[in-house]
Protein backbone atom coordinates (compact mmCIF):
# COMPACT_ATOMS: atom_id res chain seq x y z
CA UNK A 1 0.00 0.00 0.00
CA UNK A 2 1.41 3.50 -1.46
CA UNK A 3 0.22 7.05 0.17
CA UNK A 4 -0.22 8.36 -2.65
CA UNK A 5 -1.31 12.21 -3.44
CA UNK A 6 -2.66 13.60 -6.76
CA UNK A 7 -2.43 17.45 -7.03
CA UNK A 8 -4.50 18.74 -9.49
CA UNK A 9 -5.43 22.84 -9.82
CA UNK A 10 -7.96 24.48 -12.53
CA UNK A 11 -11.68 24.43 -13.46
CA UNK A 12 -13.78 21.20 -13.42
CA UNK A 13 -12.39 19.79 -16.39
CA UNK A 14 -9.09 19.99 -14.62
CA UNK A 15 -9.84 17.68 -11.61
CA UNK A 16 -12.69 15.64 -12.34
CA UNK A 17 -10.22 13.02 -14.30
CA UNK A 18 -8.49 12.31 -11.03
CA UNK A 19 -11.14 11.97 -9.45
CA UNK A 20 -11.86 8.29 -10.86
CA UNK A 21 -8.44 7.75 -11.25
CA UNK A 22 -7.73 8.07 -7.66
CA UNK A 23 -10.95 5.92 -6.98
CA UNK A 24 -9.62 3.13 -9.26
CA UNK A 25 -6.30 3.12 -7.06
CA UNK A 26 -7.71 3.42 -3.97
CA UNK A 27 -9.80 0.45 -4.72
CA UNK A 28 -6.47 -1.37 -5.47
CA UNK A 29 -5.65 -1.04 -1.72
CA UNK A 30 -3.65 2.59 -1.85
CA UNK A 31 -4.04 5.32 0.40
CA UNK A 32 -4.86 7.89 -1.78
CA UNK A 33 -5.85 12.55 -1.38
CA UNK A 34 -6.44 14.50 -3.83
CA UNK A 35 -5.32 18.17 -3.52
CA UNK A 36 -7.82 20.98 -5.27
CA UNK A 37 -9.58 23.58 -4.65
CA UNK A 38 -12.49 23.75 -1.99
CA UNK A 39 -14.70 24.17 -4.89
CA UNK A 40 -14.24 19.93 -5.85
CA UNK A 41 -14.22 19.27 -2.05
CA UNK A 42 -17.32 17.52 -2.22
CA UNK A 43 -16.44 15.65 -5.81
CA UNK A 44 -12.88 14.29 -3.78
CA UNK A 45 -14.68 13.17 -0.84
CA UNK A 46 -17.81 11.56 -2.42
CA UNK A 47 -15.09 9.38 -4.71
CA UNK A 48 -13.76 8.19 -1.41
CA UNK A 49 -10.71 10.07 -1.37
CA UNK A 50 -8.85 12.33 1.49
CA UNK A 51 -9.72 16.23 0.36
CA UNK A 52 -6.71 18.47 0.81
CA UNK A 53 -6.84 22.31 -0.47
CA UNK A 54 -4.97 24.22 -2.69
CA UNK A 55 -5.54 28.04 -2.74
CA UNK A 56 -6.74 29.64 -6.00
CA UNK A 57 -9.77 28.55 -6.61
CA UNK A 58 -10.97 29.54 -10.13
CA UNK A 59 -14.40 30.16 -9.34
CA UNK A 60 -13.82 32.19 -6.15
CA UNK A 61 -11.69 34.31 -8.51
CA UNK A 62 -14.51 34.43 -10.94
CA UNK A 63 -16.80 35.58 -8.26
CA UNK A 64 -14.63 38.50 -7.85
CA UNK A 65 -14.30 39.77 -10.99
CA UNK A 66 -16.14 40.31 -14.15
CA UNK A 67 -13.59 39.21 -16.68
CA UNK A 68 -15.22 35.83 -17.34
CA UNK A 69 -11.48 34.58 -18.57
CA UNK A 70 -9.80 35.24 -15.09
CA UNK A 71 -9.38 31.33 -14.12
CA UNK A 72 -5.25 32.51 -14.96
CA UNK A 73 -5.06 28.76 -15.35
CA UNK A 74 -1.94 28.43 -17.70
CA UNK A 75 -2.37 28.31 -21.29
CA UNK A 76 -5.47 30.11 -21.04
CA UNK A 77 -6.70 33.40 -22.88
CA UNK A 78 -8.74 35.94 -22.20
CA UNK A 79 -12.31 36.34 -24.14
CA UNK A 80 -12.34 40.03 -23.32
CA UNK A 81 -9.91 42.68 -23.94
CA UNK A 82 -6.55 43.27 -21.79
CA UNK A 83 -3.70 40.81 -24.46
CA UNK A 84 -1.82 38.40 -23.25
CA UNK A 85 0.57 40.42 -21.28
CA UNK A 86 -2.41 41.36 -18.53
CA UNK A 87 -3.32 37.07 -19.00
CA UNK A 88 0.57 36.46 -17.59
CA UNK A 89 0.40 38.26 -14.85
CA UNK A 90 -3.10 36.58 -13.69
CA UNK A 91 -1.56 33.67 -14.86
CA UNK A 92 1.56 33.83 -12.98
CA UNK A 93 -0.18 35.48 -9.66
CA UNK A 94 -2.46 31.98 -9.57
CA UNK A 95 0.90 29.98 -9.86
CA UNK A 96 2.31 31.80 -6.92
CA UNK A 97 -0.38 31.25 -4.97
CA UNK A 98 -0.70 27.82 -5.74
CA UNK A 99 3.06 26.75 -4.80
CA UNK A 100 3.03 27.24 -1.02
CA UNK A 101 -0.50 25.14 -0.95
CA UNK A 102 1.50 22.52 -2.87
CA UNK A 103 4.18 22.39 0.10
CA UNK A 104 1.34 22.70 2.40
CA UNK A 105 -0.73 19.74 0.81
CA UNK A 106 2.22 17.27 0.75
CA UNK A 107 2.36 15.22 4.38
CA UNK A 108 5.83 13.73 5.84
CA UNK A 109 4.84 9.99 4.86
CA UNK A 110 3.55 10.38 1.12
CA UNK A 111 4.92 8.07 -0.86
CA UNK A 112 4.16 9.39 -4.28
CA UNK A 113 2.81 12.69 -6.14
CA UNK A 114 0.78 12.44 -9.16
CA UNK A 115 0.91 15.68 -10.79
CA UNK A 116 -1.02 17.63 -13.23
CA UNK A 117 -0.20 19.87 -15.88
CA UNK A 118 -0.57 22.67 -14.13
CA UNK A 119 0.93 21.40 -11.06
CA UNK A 120 3.91 19.44 -11.87
CA UNK A 121 6.46 22.61 -12.80
CA UNK A 122 5.78 23.09 -8.71
CA UNK A 123 5.20 19.11 -7.89
CA UNK A 124 9.17 18.46 -9.28
CA UNK A 125 10.94 21.01 -6.86
CA UNK A 126 8.79 19.45 -3.85
CA UNK A 127 9.67 15.80 -5.13
CA UNK A 128 13.30 16.77 -5.17
CA UNK A 129 13.49 18.24 -1.61
CA UNK A 130 11.75 15.49 -0.20
CA UNK A 131 12.82 12.79 -2.02
CA UNK A 132 9.17 11.61 -3.32
CA UNK A 133 8.65 9.25 -6.46
CA UNK A 134 6.72 11.04 -8.64
CA UNK A 135 4.63 10.70 -11.91
CA UNK A 136 3.08 12.98 -14.43
CA UNK A 137 -0.25 12.93 -15.31
CA UNK A 138 -0.98 15.21 -17.72
CA UNK A 139 -4.57 15.27 -19.62
CA UNK A 140 -3.19 17.54 -22.81
CA UNK A 141 -0.07 16.72 -24.87
CA UNK A 142 2.80 18.89 -24.16
CA UNK A 143 6.03 17.64 -25.12
CA UNK A 144 7.22 19.73 -28.69
CA UNK A 145 6.17 17.16 -31.89
CA UNK A 146 6.40 17.67 -35.39
CA UNK A 147 3.20 16.02 -35.89
CA UNK A 148 1.02 18.50 -34.46
CA UNK A 149 1.56 22.42 -33.35
CA UNK A 150 0.98 23.20 -29.76
CA UNK A 151 -2.17 22.39 -28.30
CA UNK A 152 -2.78 26.58 -26.94
CA UNK A 153 -1.51 28.26 -30.43
CA UNK A 154 -5.19 27.14 -31.91
CA UNK A 155 -4.67 23.82 -33.94
CA UNK A 156 -3.07 25.06 -37.01
CA UNK A 157 0.24 22.82 -38.11
CA UNK A 158 2.83 25.40 -39.29
CA UNK A 159 5.09 22.36 -40.77
CA UNK A 160 6.92 20.08 -38.68
CA UNK A 161 10.22 22.06 -38.47
CA UNK A 162 7.75 24.97 -37.01
CA UNK A 163 5.36 22.79 -35.03
CA UNK A 164 8.67 21.58 -33.03
CA UNK A 165 9.82 24.83 -32.36
CA UNK A 166 6.65 26.09 -31.42
CA UNK A 167 6.52 23.40 -28.97
CA UNK A 168 9.48 24.81 -27.60
CA UNK A 169 8.67 28.10 -27.69
CA UNK A 170 5.39 27.07 -25.58
CA UNK A 171 7.58 25.46 -22.82
CA UNK A 172 9.48 28.33 -22.30
CA UNK A 173 6.85 30.26 -22.00
CA UNK A 174 5.36 27.81 -19.34
CA UNK A 175 9.00 27.70 -17.24
CA UNK A 176 8.64 31.94 -17.51
CA UNK A 177 4.99 31.82 -15.94
CA UNK A 178 6.70 29.09 -13.10
CA UNK A 179 9.79 31.17 -12.17
CA UNK A 180 9.02 33.02 -9.66
CA UNK A 181 6.65 30.43 -7.67
CA UNK A 182 9.31 28.22 -8.05
CA UNK A 183 11.93 30.70 -7.04
CA UNK A 184 10.29 30.89 -3.29
CA UNK A 185 9.15 27.03 -3.40
CA UNK A 186 12.98 26.70 -3.92
CA UNK A 187 13.87 29.19 -0.85
CA UNK A 188 11.13 27.88 0.96
CA UNK A 189 12.11 24.11 0.70
CA UNK A 190 15.95 24.99 1.19
CA UNK A 191 16.76 23.64 -2.00
CA UNK A 192 19.57 25.48 -4.10
CA UNK A 193 18.44 27.93 -6.78
CA UNK A 194 17.56 26.33 -10.15
CA UNK A 195 15.51 27.66 -13.16
CA UNK A 196 12.22 25.74 -13.58
CA UNK A 197 14.00 25.09 -17.41
CA UNK A 198 16.69 23.07 -15.38
CA UNK A 199 14.67 21.22 -13.31
CA UNK A 200 12.39 20.44 -16.80
CA UNK A 201 15.66 19.50 -18.19
CA UNK A 202 16.69 17.50 -15.47
CA UNK A 203 13.39 15.60 -15.61
CA UNK A 204 13.90 14.92 -19.67
CA UNK A 205 17.45 14.10 -19.77
CA UNK A 206 16.62 11.15 -17.43
CA UNK A 207 13.89 9.39 -19.21
CA UNK A 208 10.91 10.59 -16.71
CA UNK A 209 7.95 8.60 -17.50
CA UNK A 210 5.06 10.65 -18.40
CA UNK A 211 1.36 9.04 -18.49
CA UNK A 212 -0.94 11.38 -20.66
CA UNK A 213 -5.13 10.58 -20.04
CA UNK A 214 -6.50 10.71 -22.91
CA UNK A 215 -6.84 8.30 -25.87
CA UNK A 216 -5.08 7.19 -29.38
CA UNK A 217 -8.21 7.55 -30.97
CA UNK A 218 -7.88 11.51 -31.06
CA UNK A 219 -4.38 11.64 -31.04
CA UNK A 220 -1.91 9.05 -31.81
CA UNK A 221 1.40 8.46 -30.42
CA UNK A 222 3.57 11.34 -32.30
CA UNK A 223 6.12 9.59 -34.08
CA UNK A 224 9.23 11.57 -32.73
CA UNK A 225 8.73 11.55 -28.95
CA UNK A 226 11.20 10.72 -26.99
CA UNK A 227 10.93 6.81 -24.93
CA UNK A 228 8.36 7.27 -21.51
CA UNK A 229 6.27 9.55 -23.32
CA UNK A 230 3.26 7.31 -23.29
CA UNK A 231 -0.71 7.80 -23.89
CA UNK A 232 -2.61 5.43 -21.80
CA UNK A 233 -6.12 6.52 -22.33
CA UNK A 234 -8.73 8.87 -20.47
CA UNK A 235 -9.47 8.85 -16.68
CA UNK A 236 -12.96 9.29 -16.29
CA UNK A 237 -14.64 10.98 -13.07
CA UNK A 238 -16.00 9.17 -11.11
CA UNK A 239 -20.18 8.86 -9.95
CA UNK A 240 -21.29 5.95 -7.78
CA UNK A 241 -21.81 3.01 -9.25
CA UNK A 242 -25.79 3.56 -8.75
CA UNK A 243 -25.82 7.23 -9.86
CA UNK A 244 -28.89 7.52 -11.80
CA UNK A 245 -29.91 10.82 -14.02
CA UNK A 246 -32.71 12.66 -12.08
CA UNK A 247 -36.36 12.18 -12.35
CA UNK A 248 -37.26 15.26 -14.55
CA UNK A 249 -34.46 14.54 -16.98
CA UNK A 250 -35.94 10.68 -17.21
CA UNK A 251 -39.45 12.12 -17.68
CA UNK A 252 -38.24 14.66 -20.38
CA UNK A 253 -36.23 12.10 -22.40
CA UNK A 254 -39.13 9.84 -22.07
CA UNK A 255 -41.43 12.52 -23.79
CA UNK A 256 -40.06 12.58 -27.10
CA UNK A 257 -37.11 11.82 -29.40
CA UNK A 258 -33.19 12.06 -28.08
CA UNK A 259 -32.56 15.71 -27.55
CA UNK A 260 -29.36 17.31 -27.95
CA UNK A 261 -26.69 18.96 -25.31
CA UNK A 262 -25.67 22.34 -25.50
CA UNK A 263 -22.76 23.28 -22.59
CA UNK A 264 -19.83 25.13 -22.33
CA UNK A 265 -18.61 24.11 -18.82
CA UNK A 266 -16.53 26.76 -17.28
CA UNK A 267 -16.70 28.74 -20.24
CA UNK A 268 -19.31 32.24 -21.41
CA UNK A 269 -19.40 33.33 -17.68
CA UNK A 270 -21.70 35.66 -17.43
CA UNK A 271 -23.40 35.03 -21.62
CA UNK A 272 -26.01 32.55 -20.47
CA UNK A 273 -28.86 34.69 -21.88
CA UNK A 274 -27.76 35.76 -25.03
CA UNK A 275 -26.51 31.89 -25.41
CA UNK A 276 -30.05 30.34 -24.09
CA UNK A 277 -31.45 32.47 -26.65
CA UNK A 278 -29.30 31.63 -29.37
CA UNK A 279 -29.40 27.88 -28.19
CA UNK A 280 -33.37 27.69 -28.35
CA UNK A 281 -33.97 29.20 -31.68
CA UNK A 282 -31.47 27.28 -33.65
CA UNK A 283 -32.62 24.26 -31.70
CA UNK A 284 -36.34 25.28 -32.77
CA UNK A 285 -34.95 25.83 -36.28
CA UNK A 286 -33.47 22.52 -36.40
CA UNK A 287 -36.97 20.77 -35.18
CA UNK A 288 -35.04 19.08 -32.38
CA UNK A 289 -35.34 18.68 -28.30
CA UNK A 290 -32.84 20.43 -25.99
CA UNK A 291 -31.01 19.99 -22.59
CA UNK A 292 -28.99 23.35 -21.53
CA UNK A 293 -26.32 22.40 -18.83
CA UNK A 294 -26.05 26.06 -16.96
CA UNK A 295 -22.31 25.77 -16.17
CA UNK A 296 -20.48 28.59 -15.70
CA UNK A 297 -22.27 30.65 -18.47
CA UNK A 298 -25.66 30.57 -16.76
CA UNK A 299 -27.29 28.80 -19.40
CA UNK A 300 -31.16 28.08 -18.88
CA UNK A 301 -34.98 27.51 -20.54
CA UNK A 302 -35.36 30.71 -18.22
CA UNK A 303 -34.13 33.47 -20.67
CA UNK A 304 -36.34 32.35 -23.34
CA UNK A 305 -39.68 32.08 -24.61
CA UNK A 306 -41.65 29.22 -22.87
CA UNK A 307 -40.49 25.86 -24.31
CA UNK A 308 -41.73 22.51 -23.38
CA UNK A 309 -39.04 20.89 -25.73
CA UNK A 310 -35.57 22.75 -23.61
CA UNK A 311 -34.70 21.26 -20.15
CA UNK A 312 -32.22 23.06 -18.31
CA UNK A 313 -29.92 20.92 -16.04
CA UNK A 314 -26.91 21.63 -13.73
CA UNK A 315 -24.35 18.93 -12.84
CA UNK A 316 -24.88 15.80 -13.84
CA UNK A 317 -21.95 13.19 -15.35
CA UNK A 318 -21.83 13.45 -18.75
CA UNK A 319 -21.24 9.20 -18.78
CA UNK A 320 -24.65 8.75 -17.90
CA UNK A 321 -26.67 11.51 -19.96
CA UNK A 322 -24.36 11.73 -23.13
CA UNK A 323 -25.26 8.39 -24.64
CA UNK A 324 -29.16 9.08 -24.50
CA UNK A 325 -28.50 12.52 -26.69
CA UNK A 326 -29.12 12.70 -30.38
CA UNK A 327 -25.89 14.78 -30.22
CA UNK A 328 -23.73 17.34 -28.22
CA UNK A 329 -23.00 20.73 -28.55
CA UNK A 330 -19.82 21.89 -26.31
CA UNK A 331 -16.32 24.16 -25.52
CA UNK A 332 -14.42 20.65 -26.14
CA UNK A 333 -12.55 20.71 -23.36
CA UNK A 334 -10.33 17.67 -23.66
CA UNK A 335 -12.70 15.88 -21.18
CA UNK A 336 -15.98 16.83 -22.72
CA UNK A 337 -14.46 15.76 -26.27
CA UNK A 338 -13.81 12.32 -24.79
CA UNK A 339 -16.98 12.48 -23.28
CA UNK A 340 -18.93 12.57 -26.34
CA UNK A 341 -16.77 10.06 -28.13
CA UNK A 342 -17.41 7.63 -25.28
CA UNK A 343 -20.83 7.94 -25.72
CA UNK A 344 -20.98 7.40 -29.63
CA UNK A 345 -22.95 10.53 -30.68
CA UNK A 346 -22.08 13.23 -33.10
CA UNK A 347 -20.32 16.61 -31.76
CA UNK A 348 -20.97 20.02 -32.87
CA UNK A 349 -17.73 21.54 -31.39
CA UNK A 350 -17.58 25.01 -30.53
CA UNK A 351 -14.03 25.78 -29.23
CA UNK A 352 -13.56 28.88 -27.01
CA UNK A 353 -9.95 28.92 -26.00
CA UNK A 354 -6.92 27.26 -25.34
CA UNK A 355 -6.46 23.44 -25.98
CA UNK A 356 -10.32 23.20 -27.09
CA UNK A 357 -10.04 24.18 -31.18
CA UNK A 358 -7.01 21.62 -30.88
CA UNK A 359 -9.53 18.87 -30.08
CA UNK A 360 -12.35 20.18 -32.04
CA UNK A 361 -10.67 19.49 -35.04
CA UNK A 362 -9.31 16.03 -33.48
CA UNK A 363 -13.38 15.14 -33.70
CA UNK A 364 -13.93 16.87 -37.26
CA UNK A 365 -10.88 14.46 -38.24
CA UNK A 366 -12.47 11.82 -36.82
CA UNK A 367 -15.56 11.88 -38.36
CA UNK A 368 -17.12 12.01 -35.36
CA UNK A 369 -18.37 15.85 -35.50
CA UNK A 370 -19.20 18.95 -37.44
CA UNK A 371 -17.03 21.25 -38.77
CA UNK A 372 -16.03 23.86 -35.48
CA UNK A 373 -18.13 26.39 -34.98
CA UNK A 374 -15.73 29.16 -33.49
CA UNK A 375 -17.05 30.48 -30.53
CA UNK A 376 -17.02 34.20 -31.26
CA UNK A 377 -18.79 33.15 -34.40
CA UNK A 378 -22.31 32.46 -32.46
CA UNK A 379 -22.03 36.60 -31.82
CA UNK A 380 -22.86 37.30 -35.35
CA UNK A 381 -26.29 37.51 -37.22
CA UNK A 382 -26.05 34.10 -39.03
CA UNK A 383 -25.53 32.65 -35.50
CA UNK A 384 -29.08 31.08 -35.51
CA UNK A 385 -28.47 29.71 -39.11
CA UNK A 386 -24.75 28.46 -38.64
CA UNK A 387 -26.15 26.67 -35.68
CA UNK A 388 -28.93 25.14 -36.30
CA UNK A 389 -27.25 23.71 -40.01
CA UNK A 390 -24.74 22.10 -37.47
CA UNK A 391 -27.40 20.49 -35.56
CA UNK A 392 -29.30 19.29 -38.88
CA UNK A 393 -25.77 17.76 -39.87
CA UNK A 394 -25.31 15.94 -36.74
CA UNK A 395 -28.50 14.38 -35.97
CA UNK A 396 -29.21 13.68 -39.75
CA UNK A 397 -26.68 12.06 -40.93
CA UNK A 398 -26.33 8.15 -40.36
CA UNK A 399 -22.63 8.26 -41.44
CA UNK A 400 -21.55 10.77 -38.86
CA UNK A 401 -22.94 8.88 -35.92
CA UNK A 402 -21.41 5.63 -37.04
CA UNK A 403 -18.04 7.09 -37.33
CA UNK A 404 -18.97 8.05 -33.13
CA UNK A 405 -20.15 4.19 -32.49
CA UNK A 406 -17.35 2.97 -34.36
CA UNK A 407 -14.47 5.32 -32.01
CA UNK A 408 -16.75 4.59 -28.74
CA UNK A 409 -15.99 0.66 -29.30
CA UNK A 410 -12.16 1.58 -29.72
CA UNK A 411 -12.78 4.08 -26.42
CA UNK A 412 -14.31 1.23 -24.62
CA UNK A 413 -11.62 -1.22 -25.12
CA UNK A 414 -9.25 0.83 -22.95
CA UNK A 415 -8.22 1.12 -19.25
CA UNK A 416 -6.26 4.67 -18.79
CA UNK A 417 -6.40 4.23 -15.22
CA UNK A 418 -5.39 0.36 -15.11
CA UNK A 419 -2.27 1.61 -16.91
CA UNK A 420 -1.75 4.04 -14.48
CA UNK A 421 -2.18 1.74 -11.49
CA UNK A 422 0.57 -0.49 -13.14
CA UNK A 423 2.76 2.33 -13.22
CA UNK A 424 2.40 3.55 -9.94
CA UNK A 425 2.67 -0.45 -8.94
CA UNK A 426 6.23 -0.27 -10.63
CA UNK A 427 7.26 2.61 -8.88
CA UNK A 428 6.40 1.14 -5.54
CA UNK A 429 8.37 -2.25 -6.14
CA UNK A 430 11.85 -0.67 -7.65
CA UNK A 431 11.03 1.45 -4.01
CA UNK A 432 10.62 -1.54 -1.92
CA UNK A 433 11.52 -4.27 -3.93
CA UNK A 434 10.55 -7.72 -2.51
CA UNK A 435 14.05 -9.15 -0.80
Amino acid sequence: MTKILITAAGSYGDIAPYTGLGARLRTAGHEVALATHDSYAALVRAAGLEFRRLPADPRTRRAATADTADTAEPGRRPSGSGGNRALMRRAAAFIKELGGGLADAAREDTGLLLLSATTAPLGHHLAEARGIPFLDLPLVPGAPTGDFAPVVSGGRSLGRWGNRAAGRLSLRIIDRLYADAARELRARLGLPPATPRTVRRRAEAAGRPVLHGFSEVLVPRPTDWRPGLDIVGNWWPWHAPDAQLPPAVEDFLAAGPPPVFLGFGSMAGGEGERLSALAAAALRRAKVRGILQSGWAGLSAGHTSANADLLTIGEVPHALLFPRMAAVVHHCGAGTAAAGVRAGVPTIPVPVTADQPFWAARLASLGVATAPIPFQELSGDHAVARLSHALTQATAAPARRDHALTAAHRLAAEDGAGEVLKAVERLAEAEHPAK
